[in-house]
């Protein structure tokens, strides 16, 4: 099976990206490896790594097998895939080994579109969100997990990472302005233009623009830490929960502007919020990005960042009934986040199969 780049795009081939909550084959990530990036919090965020692969995976506790999904493991080398190994006894993993940067797979990986003759890879090229973060290897990681995936491949010359559009799976999708228009990703390209990118790569009609994002994000307002949907035509978003909430305007726009929505099908969003984590420093005392939308719909399991902050509980509760069928998991994310994200942003889902 060819993974050369089609003619064709993927809307013209029949394929679009699917919602989240569609089953899925598998889940790419990528094993935590670089000390001289995480330094000191390497350990806890390997920790909580595997955690979040454990309830993402769900493996049968005879057996073995995955319950959920497949665990498809970026190694950059060797010795990190033995400690990846031995690490990982007992989850139903498969280890390729492919240098990447860090462990960001939503926006270094491909995104991955299903049709009627399966599932194929769509690359962009990656500029280290605006050119901030550049890092060995990040940008040919997308490419090279198509070709490990074995199969149809389709790539784009723009700048686009994959935690900056959502989409409904019916032709709906979700991103914002600071991110997809800043001129750091593609320099003079129109909201037009952008809306065709993603008309054909992604198999969207309809597109929904915030204006920005979380302070001190240095993705610039990537949607997966605003709102996201939830089913077809509900989405979710987070509420201001103290007084020094340091999102607060933000999270108010958010909420206000999806109420004024209407999604592919003509209907009007139905939107749910959450609290949001209020005031969470980083190290410098600074407001961090901690968002608890950046969840991951796995196929058993929902798994919610936390960081230690006195709504997660609520946060989770207010989840639960938004996910029938799924377990809602809580993972501690605040060491994570100290890297730039949370678990959307390191996952990357492969979906099963077909379109009907």
């Amino acid at each position: 099976m060819t993974t050369a780049p089609s003619v064709a795009t993927p809307r013209a081939a029949g394929y679009r990206q699917p919602a989240e909550w569609a089953e899925h084959r598998a889940v790419w990530i990528a094993w935590p490896s670089h000390a001289d990036l995480w330094e000191a919090s390497l350990e806890l965020v390997r920790t909580a790594w595997l955690e979040m692969a454990s309830a993402v995976a769900d493996p049968d506790p005879v057996g073995g097998a995955p319950r959920g999904e497949r665990l498809e493991v970026l190694v950059p080398d060797e010795r990190c895939e033995s400690l990846a190994r031995s690490r990982m006894v007992g989850l139903p993993a498969r280890f390729h080994r492919i240098p990447f940067g860090d462990i960001w797979l939503r926006d270094t990986a491909p995104v991955f579109v299903a049709g009627g003759d399966g599932v194929a890879a769509v690359s962009f090229a990656f500029n280290g969100w605006g050119g901030k973060y550049v890092l060995p290897d990040d940008d040919l990681v997308s490419p090279r997990v198509a070709l490990a995936a074995r199969m149809r491949a389709f790539s784009f010359p723009q700048v686009l990472e994959g935690g900056s559009v959502e989409v409904d799976g019916a032709g709906t999708c979700l991103t914002t302005r600071q991110c997809l228009l800043n001129p750091n990703r593609n320099p003079g390209m129109s909201k037009e233009a952008v809306e065709s990118l993603l008309r054909e790569a992604l198999g969207v009609e309809t597109f929904l623009w915030l204006f920005e994002g979380l302070r001190n994000d240095h993705t610039d307002g990537h949607v997966d830490t605003l709102a996201r949907f939830v089913s077809e035509g509900v989405a979710v978003c987070m509420r201001p929960s103290d007084g020094d909430d340091p999102n607060a305007a933000a999270l108010r726009n958010v909420e206000r502007d999806l109420r004024s929505f209407r999604d592919a099908a003509g209907r009007k969003l139905e939107v749910v919020t959450v609290p949001s984590p209020g005031f969470v420093p980083d190290d410098e005392g600074r407001p961090s990005p901690a968002s608890y939308v950046n969840f991951y719909i796995g196929n058993r399991a929902v798994v919610v960042p936390t960081y230690g902050a006195p709504h997660d509980d609520l946060a989770l509760r207010a989840f639960e009934p938004l996910f029938p069928g799924r377990r809602v998991i809580g993972v501690a994310a605040r060491d994570l986040l100290s890297g730039g994200g949370a678990w959307h942003c390191i996952t990357q889902q492969e979906p099963r199969g077909f379109l009907r």
